[in-house]
């Protein structure tokens, strides 16, 4: 029998605020919520952006001045929703109404006089271009050079623009995941992934040491990365830019600036793991994909614990300009259109991503977002908290294309499995009346209509009347590679708080959507937190990634457990599990209150060659109570 995938920690950052303990998710569903649950949103959001924290006994504001802490949260509740969600950019990563642009130009001289300009001697090019002669020093003891030139040549003259797109899916106003640890010019993505890594593992409740002592090294996976790579300065933005910015490359632009880095940081700076390492990349799927690698892993048996991780950080304007440029972004001008502004107005930026309705486009956000599995058994044994369970990840591509953008039929076939892997579990009743959809939904005019036919068609399939679908892009944007992780963070809090969020950027579906056997929520729908057995979550990439995951209730999980192990093993399990959740909610409680919490140990218990024994059987290595097996099994025995 196959390992079951169990949900044991799960954190992240988004525009919404911090994954873990089921805060962002909180923060989508705020109107819906009672009165305790808003306050501790607001305490989250406020410690998150350092606008309050505990200094001893007494509270503290950003200013470091004592205040009173329910009076203090209560002036800055408004505050703190309007720096949260979809919003227009701030200038904090760059100024929107300052966009470098080079103006390509070429300079001549004049029929009889030289074309003459002054130039630092350290900047003179080598060698001279043609045409080019040195007229001498200008001015005494200076180090700068008079050039005369009688060709013409080019230049590129240094502009400015502003954005044509102004809305994003920003993180909360004032959170700067730089400061939390010595990032050392790390880029963006890497920043993001050492508070969604730290975050995830922290939730856990238990040490990360006891699970690395209760697991041989081989036997723990990461997959994590981004789909579009580091592309800010610091990063492979840097790369690219540097020479034509007049700077120098740095050493770390390069190494840095690769696609699995956010993995290779979680091995090196968080865990030390020895065991499987990688990512894949699939455009808006990557996540997914991922996942897909990390229940294998523990479905085989061959893992016990797997990390599953994505973070990107694509809010660039190099990035905004692909993007508007193929027609993909929702720009300020159809905003405008959209509710009929005048061009003198604003666009209703909280609004910009509007999904299965009258849209423009999608909005581009930031997110990272991680997740810790354990096998079934080894959850029981640590007690863990069971968040859900992983039934499986489906992908399939799309086949011929006349458009390498355009949508095929693989997520047809992806979604049919994942619904078809769902009803195996949780029986036809469960699938149609416990279980709904977490669409893809990104807000532009093609997703509404191809997403749309397709959820209903697999609803008519099988027999399903009236199937909620939800799209959270509505409220964070799209972060691309992280957009899955965004919808399991937020589908882990429907079965925390009861309440599947709605589309409440959307006044009336469009025309061109179909709607038959679907309920397309424009609000939330109270649900209860028993009452779903399990979502559907599906992403659809570019260039034709589909990815579609059946994810299981935690009392749907509780439940294949005793059937597996006893109600003696899982009474064994549920008092172990009594201090873990008292950690995981000591380690909330920390955060509320400011406290830093990120892990980085940088340059930490480096192991080199002694630190590990060999023999034909095992290998061990030092501080690994568990021994790496080298008794293989040969899977082509009756072929030797």
């Amino acid at each position: 029998m196959a390992k079951l995938p169990v949900i044991a920690g799960f954190g992240g950052i988004n525009a919404a605020g911090r994954s873990s303990g089921h805060h962002g998710y909180r923060r989508m569903v705020l109107s819906g919520l009672p009165a305790s649950r808003v306050q501790q949103t607001h305490a989250s959001l406020a410690a998150l952006t350092g606008n309050l924290r505990k200094a001893g006994s007494q509270w503290v504001d950003a200013t470091g001045d004592s205040v009173d802490y329910a009076q203090q949260l209560q002036r800055l509740a408004a505050t703190l929703e309007q720096g949260t969600l979809i919003r227009q950019l701030e200038n904090t990563l760059f100024d929107p109404t300052q966009l470098l642009v080079h103006h390509k130009i070429n300079l001549a001289a004049g029929a009889d006089t030289p074309f003459a300009f002054e130039i630092r001697r350290k900047h003179l090019p080598d060698p001279i271009p043609p045409g080019w002669s040195i007229a001498g020093e200008a001015g005494s003891g200076e180090d700068i050079l008079k050039i005369e030139v009688t060709a013409h040549f080019d230049a590129l003259l240094q502009g400015y623009r502003s954005a044509t797109v102004n809305s994003a899916g920003q993180l909360p106003t004032g959170f700067d995941p730089a400061l939390l640890y010595p990032s050392r010019n790390h880029p963006r993505g890497l920043q993001l992934t050492i508070f969604a890594a730290s975050d995830a593992i922290n939730s856990l409740g238990i040490d990360w040491e006891d699970v690395r002592q209760a697991v041989p090294a081989d036997r723990i996976s990461v997959y994590a990365g981004s789909g579009m790579s580091q592309l800010d300065y610091n990063g492979n933005g840097g790369l690219l830019q540097a020479r034509l910015l007049g700077k120098k490359v740095s050493s770390k632009q390069l190494a840095l600036g690769y696609a699995e880095m956010p993995a290779d940081f979680i091995n090196a700076y968080l865990l030390g793991n020895l065991g499987t390492t990688g990512t894949n990349v699939a455009a808006c799927a990557t996540f997914l994909y991922n996942l897909r690698q990390g229940i294998r892993d523990i479905q085989a048996g061959t893992h016990r614990v797997a990390i599953i991780g994505t973070s990107e950080a694509p809010l660039l304007p190099e990035i905004f300009e692909g993007f508007s440029t193929m027609g993909a972004l929702a720009d300020d001008e159809a905003l405008r259109a959209l509710d009929k502004l005048d061009a003198s107005l604003p666009p209703n930026y909280r609004r910009a991503c509007r999904p299965f309705g009258n849209n423009a486009g999608f909005t581009l956000a930031e997110s990272a977002q991680c997740i810790v599995l354990f096998d079934d058994e080894l959850a029981l044994e640590l007690g863990a908290n069971i968040h859900g369970a992983i039934n499986e990840v489906f992908v399939n591509a799309d086949g011929f294309k006349k458009s390498i953008a355009s949508p095929g039929l693989g997520n047809y076939i992806s979604m049919a499995k994942a619904v078809a892997a769902t009803r195996n579990v949780i029986g036809d009743e469960g699938l149609r009346r416990r279980s709904y959809v977490q669409a893809h939904g990104t807000g532009t005019p093609q997703n509404r209509k191809t997403e749309s036919h397709i959820l209903h068609q697999i609803a008519a399939t099988y027999g399903i009347e009236n199937w909620p679908v939800a799209a959270i892009k509505s409220y964070i944007g799209h972060s691309l590679a992280s957009s899955a992780g965004d919808q399991l963070a937020a589908s882990l809090g429907v079965w925390s708080d009861g309440i599947i969020p709605g589309i409440l950027t959307v006044d009336e579906i469009a025309e061109d959507v179909t709607r038959e056997r679907l309920d397309i929520l424009l609000q939330h729908k109270e649900v209860g937190a028993q009452n779903i057995d399990a979502v559907i979550i599906n992403s659809k990439g570019f260039g034709g990634n589909n990815a579609s995951a059946s994810v299981l209730a935690p009392h749907v999980t509780e439940r294949m457990l005793e059937k597996r192990y006893g109600k003696a093993r899982m009474q064994a399990y549920f008092d172990r599990n009594i201090s873990v959740r008292e950690k995981a909610r000591n380690y909330d409680q920390s955060m509320l209150e400011g406290k830093n919490s990120t892990i980085y140990k940088f340059d930490h218990n480096v192991l080199e060659g002694d630190a590990i024994e060999m023999s034909t059987e095992s290998i061990s290595v030092r501080g690994n109570a568990q021994k790496i097996s080298l008794s293989l099994a040969n899977p082509y025995e009756d072929m030797c």
